[in-house]
């Protein structure tokens, strides 16, 4: 028996942004969402975990209908990281802290935090103000915020959208070992071809506000 998606939509509709008739999105997967700026990605990405409410239709997470789901504890499982992530004032430690403090959980050692910036590449120290960071450094540090809080899944939005090249590989490496050890579901929005053909797995392109593409990537 296959294993049931992690998302399914039906009948979908926002205003005039987005008509989905149907669409699954598969658990453990890397999947991304490509299209032309202005299609409804972003929109799509914000209603997983009910940012957005959908004018008519359903979204299910695990099975279970979004609406029946309490949208707090929704988001603490299904956590999404915006192109520009929010930064706090005060150091990168602080920063860090402060998606714990909404998740309701207790601070960590910094050697752990470390670690989470050594594996979004970010050579900075934790007492570094955070009003000094590069917009590539940010979303760093907003990814690093989402890796310490560990969800099911994660709704990335063009999350190398201020990174070069190389740095962005070695990230997508990075997160693709860890969706495949620890059994995440990755959903990410993404301009970037070499993301899309080095490391999606599953491939929902939208033009328009509908989906015109669903596909598995083929091993070259």
């Amino acid at each position: 028996m296959s294993q049931p998606p992690m998302f399914s939509i039906h009948q979908l509709k926002y205003k005039n942004i987005l008509s989905i008739d149907q669409l699954s999105i598969p658990a453990d997967t890397i999947t991304c969402i490509i299209g032309e700026s202005g299609s409804g990605k972003t929109t799509l990405l914000k209603m997983l975990n009910h940012l957005i409410s959908p004018d008519s239709g359903e979204i299910k997470v695990n099975g279970t209908s979004i609406f029946d789901l309490n949208p707090v504890d929704l988001r603490r499982k299904v956590v999404m990281l915006p192109q520009t992530p929010a930064m706090f004032k005060g150091t990168v430690r602080d920063n860090l802290f402060i998606a714990l403090r909404f998740a309701g959980r207790p601070n960590v050692p910094d050697s752990e935090l470390d670690k989470l910036l050594a594996r979004v590449h970010l050579n900075k120290d934790l007492d570094t103000d955070s009003e000094s960071l590069s917009g590539g450094e940010r979303q760093r540090v907003g990814l690093a915020r989402v890796l310490l809080l560990d969800p099911p899944v994660l709704l990335l939005d063009e999350p190398s959208s201020a990174l070069d090249e190389e740095t962005t590989h070695l990230i997508m490496e990075e997160l693709t070992d860890y969706v495949h050890e620890n059994k995440k579901t990755l959903v990410m929005v993404t301009h970037s071809k070499a993301v899309v053909s080095d490391y999606a797995e599953h491939i929902i392109e939208i033009r328009s506000g509908h989906v015109v593409r669903e596909s598995e990537r083929v091993e070259q």
